[in-house]
């Protein structure tokens, strides 16, 4: 059992301990995981699949985020805006996705909501609230790595006070770190200083 420092997988490269559990995870980890995301329709995918995640786990996501982009059309916002009610019925019905109607209502509601925004604002709003990389040290645990920050709480006000739903603070911090905002993997994690 890990103590919540690096662990070294099969190739003898030490990572953070939750990457380990599945290939899956190891090429998310290596490859997606903290590294910076930019462009609305693709901070808007992170967003949604991170509101899907609450409550799951994240491998639950991973291993249908393809039944996800094909079901929500690419997560186009455009696209999404302009779901009707048939449309939430047949995601209700996919068994490639999550067939949650709160999250899915939401994700179509973000969608309209984003719509209406200048091309480029998603992206602004979330990067603003990217804290001062020289201010937060490596972790070198994962009880180093907090769930909620004051930047994820900050932002999760902002997007709530722009109208988003399912955005709250833990779902604000997990997109954070998904999407290169914070580098939380370890210290010691051979995907800390990777390029």
């Amino acid at each position: 059992m890990s103590d919540g420092t690096a662990v070294a997988g099969a190739d003898g490269a030490l990572r953070c301990p939750w990457a380990l559990s599945t290939p899956d995870y190891v090429t998310y980890h290596d490859k997606e995981w903290g590294r910076p995301v930019h462009g609305d329709d693709a901070l808007f995918e992170r967003l949604s699949l991170e509101a899907f995640q609450s409550g799951l786990s994240w491998i639950t996501i991973l291993r249908r985020r393809e039944g996800f982009r094909a079901a929500f059309a690419g997560f186009e916002i455009a696209k999404v805006a302009t779901f009707t009610d048939a449309d939430k019925d047949r995601l209700l019905a996919d068994e490639g996705i999550i067939r949650n109607r709160a999250k899915i209502d939401a994700t179509v509601a973000n969608a309209r909501v984003l719509a209406e925004w200048p091309a480029g604002d998603l992206d602004a709003l979330i990067w603003s609230h990217a804290p001062d990389p020289t201010t937060r040290p490596a972790p070198k645990t994962l009880a180093d790595v907090p769930a909620v920050t004051p930047e994820s709480t900050a932002l999760s006000k902002a997007l709530k006070k722009r109208g988003l739903r399912f955005v709250g603070p833990t779902t604000a911090y997990a997109l954070m770190q998904a999407c290169g905002l914070v580098d939380d993997h370890l210290e010691a994690c051979v995907a800390r200083s990777a390029p």
